[in-house]
Protein backbone atom coordinates (compact mmCIF):
# COMPACT_ATOMS: atom_id res chain seq x y z
CA UNK A 1 0.00 0.00 0.00
CA UNK A 2 1.37 3.33 -0.63
CA UNK A 3 1.34 6.11 1.62
CA UNK A 4 1.33 9.91 0.73
CA UNK A 5 1.96 12.46 3.50
CA UNK A 6 3.12 16.19 2.89
CA UNK A 7 2.21 19.00 1.02
CA UNK A 8 -0.57 17.47 -1.14
CA UNK A 9 0.23 19.38 -4.40
CA UNK A 10 3.38 17.39 -4.18
CA UNK A 11 1.72 13.64 -4.69
CA UNK A 12 2.05 11.80 -7.78
CA UNK A 13 -1.69 9.96 -8.32
CA UNK A 14 -1.93 7.01 -9.88
CA UNK A 15 -1.97 7.03 -13.41
CA UNK A 16 -4.68 4.85 -13.90
CA UNK A 17 -7.04 6.95 -11.13
CA UNK A 18 -8.88 6.38 -7.93
CA UNK A 19 -11.91 4.66 -6.59
CA UNK A 20 -11.80 6.78 -3.83
CA UNK A 21 -13.69 7.07 -0.19
CA UNK A 22 -13.21 10.24 2.16
CA UNK A 23 -13.26 10.44 5.75
CA UNK A 24 -11.20 10.66 9.34
CA UNK A 25 -12.14 6.55 9.61
CA UNK A 26 -11.29 6.65 13.30
CA UNK A 27 -10.89 3.03 14.59
CA UNK A 28 -12.30 1.57 11.33
CA UNK A 29 -15.06 0.30 12.41
CA UNK A 30 -17.77 -2.37 10.64
CA UNK A 31 -19.45 1.11 9.10
CA UNK A 32 -15.90 2.31 8.24
CA UNK A 33 -15.25 -0.98 6.34
CA UNK A 34 -18.77 -1.02 4.10
CA UNK A 35 -18.11 2.18 2.96
CA UNK A 36 -13.94 1.20 2.17
CA UNK A 37 -15.45 -2.26 1.00
CA UNK A 38 -17.84 -0.96 -1.29
CA UNK A 39 -14.47 1.51 -3.06
CA UNK A 40 -12.49 -1.42 -3.37
CA UNK A 41 -15.20 -3.69 -5.12
CA UNK A 42 -16.22 -1.10 -7.61
CA UNK A 43 -12.64 0.12 -8.40
CA UNK A 44 -12.26 -2.45 -11.51
CA UNK A 45 -9.33 -0.83 -12.77
CA UNK A 46 -8.97 1.89 -10.69
CA UNK A 47 -6.80 1.54 -7.55
CA UNK A 48 -8.80 1.61 -4.55
CA UNK A 49 -7.60 4.67 -2.48
CA UNK A 50 -8.72 7.01 0.51
CA UNK A 51 -8.55 10.06 1.73
CA UNK A 52 -7.99 10.46 5.58
CA UNK A 53 -6.38 12.48 8.04
CA UNK A 54 -2.75 11.86 9.95
CA UNK A 55 -4.91 13.13 13.26
CA UNK A 56 -8.73 14.26 13.96
CA UNK A 57 -8.97 17.51 12.35
CA UNK A 58 -10.65 19.07 15.74
CA UNK A 59 -7.22 18.41 17.21
CA UNK A 60 -5.80 21.64 15.38
CA UNK A 61 -9.15 23.39 14.93
CA UNK A 62 -10.44 22.66 18.45
CA UNK A 63 -8.49 21.02 20.77
CA UNK A 64 -10.54 21.28 23.65
CA UNK A 65 -13.41 19.46 21.65
CA UNK A 66 -11.30 16.50 20.29
CA UNK A 67 -12.40 13.24 21.14
CA UNK A 68 -9.87 10.46 22.26
CA UNK A 69 -8.81 8.27 19.29
CA UNK A 70 -9.31 4.82 19.07
CA UNK A 71 -6.68 3.83 16.63
CA UNK A 72 -3.26 5.33 16.65
CA UNK A 73 -2.14 6.25 12.94
CA UNK A 74 0.12 2.92 12.72
CA UNK A 75 -2.93 0.89 13.68
CA UNK A 76 -5.39 3.01 10.91
CA UNK A 77 -3.10 2.30 7.74
CA UNK A 78 -2.65 -1.03 8.95
CA UNK A 79 -6.78 -1.81 8.72
CA UNK A 80 -7.01 0.20 5.62
CA UNK A 81 -4.14 -2.48 4.10
CA UNK A 82 -5.96 -5.37 5.43
CA UNK A 83 -9.25 -3.56 3.54
CA UNK A 84 -7.33 -4.01 0.57
CA UNK A 85 -6.79 -0.26 -0.42
CA UNK A 86 -4.01 0.24 -2.54
CA UNK A 87 -3.12 4.44 -1.86
CA UNK A 88 -4.05 6.36 1.10
CA UNK A 89 -3.71 10.21 1.14
CA UNK A 90 -2.68 11.67 4.73
CA UNK A 91 -3.49 15.18 4.94
CA UNK A 92 -2.72 17.46 7.75
CA UNK A 93 -5.70 19.34 9.11
CA UNK A 94 -3.55 22.92 9.47
CA UNK A 95 -5.08 26.15 8.67
CA UNK A 96 -4.67 26.14 5.69
CA UNK A 97 -6.71 23.06 4.50
CA UNK A 98 -9.39 24.34 7.17
CA UNK A 99 -10.09 27.54 5.26
CA UNK A 100 -10.01 25.78 1.94
CA UNK A 101 -13.41 26.08 0.44
CA UNK A 102 -15.32 22.99 -0.86
CA UNK A 103 -15.29 23.37 -4.59
CA UNK A 104 -11.12 23.97 -4.20
CA UNK A 105 -11.12 20.77 -1.60
CA UNK A 106 -12.33 19.15 -5.13
CA UNK A 107 -10.53 20.24 -7.35
CA UNK A 108 -7.14 20.62 -5.64
CA UNK A 109 -6.88 17.45 -3.76
CA UNK A 110 -9.93 15.08 -4.88
CA UNK A 111 -9.08 15.25 -8.43
CA UNK A 112 -5.50 16.94 -8.96
CA UNK A 113 -3.64 15.09 -6.20
CA UNK A 114 -5.33 11.77 -5.72
CA UNK A 115 -7.11 11.77 -9.54
CA UNK A 116 -10.38 10.41 -8.48
CA UNK A 117 -12.68 8.92 -10.81
CA UNK A 118 -15.13 7.18 -8.82
CA UNK A 119 -16.11 8.77 -5.16
CA UNK A 120 -17.79 6.48 -2.87
CA UNK A 121 -18.69 8.12 0.65
CA UNK A 122 -21.63 7.67 3.08
CA UNK A 123 -24.95 10.00 2.77
CA UNK A 124 -23.83 12.07 5.40
CA UNK A 125 -20.04 13.27 4.33
CA UNK A 126 -19.64 16.91 4.50
CA UNK A 127 -16.22 18.42 3.76
CA UNK A 128 -14.26 22.14 2.72
CA UNK A 129 -14.36 25.07 5.12
CA UNK A 130 -17.48 25.45 7.48
CA UNK A 131 -18.28 21.63 6.15
CA UNK A 132 -19.93 23.84 3.04
CA UNK A 133 -19.98 20.59 0.79
CA UNK A 134 -21.88 18.27 0.82
CA UNK A 135 -23.07 14.94 -1.45
CA UNK A 136 -25.13 16.90 -3.89
CA UNK A 137 -21.97 19.37 -4.45
CA UNK A 138 -20.02 16.30 -5.76
CA UNK A 139 -22.39 15.59 -8.02
CA UNK A 140 -22.75 18.66 -9.57
CA UNK A 141 -18.94 18.86 -10.07
CA UNK A 142 -18.37 15.00 -11.30
CA UNK A 143 -19.31 15.90 -14.89
CA UNK A 144 -16.82 18.69 -15.69
CA UNK A 145 -13.75 17.08 -13.26
CA UNK A 146 -14.51 13.20 -14.41
CA UNK A 147 -15.47 11.26 -11.41
CA UNK A 148 -19.16 9.77 -10.68
CA UNK A 149 -20.48 9.61 -6.90
CA UNK A 150 -22.08 7.08 -5.04
CA UNK A 151 -23.64 7.73 -1.70
CA UNK A 152 -24.27 4.99 0.84
CA UNK A 153 -26.55 4.80 3.62
CA UNK A 154 -25.03 3.91 6.50
CA UNK A 155 -25.25 0.68 8.18
CA UNK A 156 -25.56 -0.87 11.82
CA UNK A 157 -27.62 -3.06 13.41
CA UNK A 158 -30.75 -0.69 14.97
CA UNK A 159 -28.68 2.52 14.80
CA UNK A 160 -25.55 3.29 12.64
CA UNK A 161 -22.27 2.05 13.60
CA UNK A 162 -19.92 5.76 14.83
CA UNK A 163 -16.80 5.85 16.33
CA UNK A 164 -18.65 8.30 19.08
CA UNK A 165 -20.75 5.07 19.97
CA UNK A 166 -17.62 2.65 20.02
CA UNK A 167 -15.98 5.50 22.61
CA UNK A 168 -19.27 5.61 24.76
CA UNK A 169 -19.05 1.85 24.55
CA UNK A 170 -15.67 2.00 26.11
CA UNK A 171 -16.55 4.64 28.45
CA UNK A 172 -19.03 2.05 30.09
CA UNK A 173 -16.66 -0.83 30.13
CA UNK A 174 -18.61 -2.69 27.50
CA UNK A 175 -15.42 -3.53 25.62
CA UNK A 176 -17.22 -6.65 23.85
CA UNK A 177 -19.85 -4.54 22.46
CA UNK A 178 -16.99 -1.83 21.31
CA UNK A 179 -15.55 -5.50 19.57
CA UNK A 180 -18.71 -6.00 17.68
CA UNK A 181 -19.02 -2.19 16.34
CA UNK A 182 -15.37 -2.21 15.67
CA UNK A 183 -15.25 -5.95 13.87
CA UNK A 184 -11.84 -7.02 15.94
CA UNK A 185 -11.29 -6.18 19.86
CA UNK A 186 -9.84 -3.14 20.53
CA UNK A 187 -6.63 -2.63 20.98
CA UNK A 188 -4.07 -0.12 22.53
CA UNK A 189 -0.89 0.15 21.81
CA UNK A 190 2.13 1.40 24.05
CA UNK A 191 5.68 1.05 25.38
CA UNK A 192 6.14 -0.74 28.78
CA UNK A 193 7.44 1.97 31.28
CA UNK A 194 8.76 1.77 34.83
CA UNK A 195 6.38 1.98 37.46
CA UNK A 196 6.58 2.11 41.18
CA UNK A 197 7.16 -2.34 40.86
CA UNK A 198 4.53 -2.83 43.37
CA UNK A 199 2.96 -5.68 41.63
CA UNK A 200 6.14 -7.59 42.02
CA UNK A 201 6.35 -6.89 45.52
CA UNK A 202 3.49 -8.62 45.89
CA UNK A 203 3.59 -11.48 43.72
CA UNK A 204 1.54 -10.30 40.72
CA UNK A 205 4.42 -8.41 38.57
CA UNK A 206 2.77 -6.11 36.06
CA UNK A 207 4.00 -4.39 32.97
CA UNK A 208 2.85 -0.73 33.06
CA UNK A 209 1.51 0.21 29.59
CA UNK A 210 2.60 4.46 28.33
CA UNK A 211 -0.38 5.67 26.24
CA UNK A 212 -0.50 8.93 25.29
CA UNK A 213 -3.46 11.08 26.43
CA UNK A 214 -4.77 11.89 22.88
CA UNK A 215 -5.83 7.71 23.25
CA UNK A 216 -9.01 6.32 24.33
CA UNK A 217 -8.81 3.94 27.11
CA UNK A 218 -12.00 1.83 28.71
CA UNK A 219 -13.64 2.70 31.55
CA UNK A 220 -11.29 1.80 35.11
CA UNK A 221 -11.66 -1.28 35.89
CA UNK A 222 -10.43 -5.16 35.35
CA UNK A 223 -10.46 -6.65 31.44
CA UNK A 224 -9.30 -10.11 30.24
CA UNK A 225 -7.35 -9.41 27.25
CA UNK A 226 -4.70 -10.66 24.75
CA UNK A 227 -1.28 -8.99 24.47
CA UNK A 228 1.33 -9.23 21.54
CA UNK A 229 4.85 -9.34 22.54
CA UNK A 230 7.82 -9.43 19.94
CA UNK A 231 4.98 -10.93 17.58
CA UNK A 232 3.87 -13.99 20.46
CA UNK A 233 0.79 -13.38 21.46
CA UNK A 234 -0.32 -14.22 25.57
CA UNK A 235 -2.88 -13.97 28.01
CA UNK A 236 -3.65 -11.62 30.06
CA UNK A 237 -5.16 -9.64 32.84
CA UNK A 238 -5.34 -5.83 32.52
CA UNK A 239 -5.87 -3.38 35.73
CA UNK A 240 -7.02 0.78 34.10
CA UNK A 241 -6.75 2.84 37.24
CA UNK A 242 -5.60 4.75 39.86
CA UNK A 243 -4.99 1.95 42.49
CA UNK A 244 -7.15 3.50 45.03
CA UNK A 245 -6.04 0.83 47.84
CA UNK A 246 -2.49 2.35 47.42
CA UNK A 247 -3.86 5.80 48.05
CA UNK A 248 -4.90 7.06 44.39
CA UNK A 249 -2.83 8.92 41.70
CA UNK A 250 -2.33 9.28 37.71
CA UNK A 251 -4.23 6.33 35.70
CA UNK A 252 -2.02 3.57 34.85
CA UNK A 253 -2.81 0.52 32.77
CA UNK A 254 -1.19 -2.64 34.43
CA UNK A 255 -0.79 -5.59 32.46
CA UNK A 256 -0.05 -9.19 34.48
CA UNK A 257 0.63 -11.72 31.60
CA UNK A 258 -0.70 -15.26 32.75
CA UNK A 259 2.07 -18.00 33.10
CA UNK A 260 4.82 -15.27 32.02
CA UNK A 261 7.38 -13.73 33.30
CA UNK A 262 10.13 -11.32 31.59
CA UNK A 263 11.49 -8.08 31.31
CA UNK A 264 9.30 -5.87 29.05
CA UNK A 265 10.93 -2.44 29.91
CA UNK A 266 11.18 -0.35 27.04
CA UNK A 267 9.04 -2.96 24.65
CA UNK A 268 6.27 -1.71 22.54
CA UNK A 269 3.18 -4.68 23.63
CA UNK A 270 -0.29 -4.20 22.19
CA UNK A 271 -3.18 -5.39 24.14
CA UNK A 272 -6.91 -6.43 22.83
CA UNK A 273 -9.54 -6.04 25.53
CA UNK A 274 -12.11 -9.01 25.05
CA UNK A 275 -14.08 -8.93 28.47
CA UNK A 276 -14.92 -6.75 31.92
CA UNK A 277 -14.20 -8.73 34.67
CA UNK A 278 -14.93 -5.75 37.11
CA UNK A 279 -15.02 -2.27 38.15
CA UNK A 280 -12.03 -0.76 39.81
CA UNK A 281 -12.93 -0.24 43.73
CA UNK A 282 -10.95 0.26 47.21
CA UNK A 283 -10.16 -2.35 49.02
CA UNK A 284 -9.44 -2.65 53.00
CA UNK A 285 -5.85 -4.02 52.35
CA UNK A 286 -3.39 -5.81 50.55
CA UNK A 287 -4.13 -9.00 51.23
CA UNK A 288 -7.71 -8.60 50.42
CA UNK A 289 -6.44 -6.61 47.28
CA UNK A 290 -3.93 -9.84 46.48
CA UNK A 291 -6.99 -12.12 47.11
CA UNK A 292 -8.98 -10.29 44.67
CA UNK A 293 -6.59 -10.09 42.06
CA UNK A 294 -5.62 -14.04 42.13
CA UNK A 295 -10.08 -14.33 41.46
CA UNK A 296 -9.14 -11.69 38.46
CA UNK A 297 -6.32 -14.46 37.64
CA UNK A 298 -8.95 -17.25 37.62
CA UNK A 299 -11.57 -15.78 35.55
CA UNK A 300 -8.93 -14.67 33.45
CA UNK A 301 -7.95 -18.24 32.63
CA UNK A 302 -11.47 -19.64 32.83
CA UNK A 303 -12.23 -17.15 29.82
CA UNK A 304 -9.72 -18.69 27.93
CA UNK A 305 -10.50 -22.58 28.79
CA UNK A 306 -14.09 -21.93 27.50
CA UNK A 307 -15.32 -22.21 31.33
Amino acid sequence: MMVLRGDHSSWDPPAAGTSLTIGVYDGVHLGHAHVIGRAVDVAGDLVPAVLTFDRHPLASSAPDHAPRLLTRLDQKLEQLEALHVGVVGLLSFDDELRHLSAERFVTDIIVTALGAKRITVGRDFRFGYERAGDVDLLIRMGPDHGFIVEALDLVGEGAPFASTVVRKMLEAGDVAEAARMLGRPFELRGTVVHGDSRGRTIGIPTANLEVAREYAVPRRGVYVAEVTVAGDVHHAVVNVGVRPTFGGGREVIEVHLLDFDADLYGDEIAVRFLSHVRDERRFDGVDELVTQIHLDIERAHGYFQGS
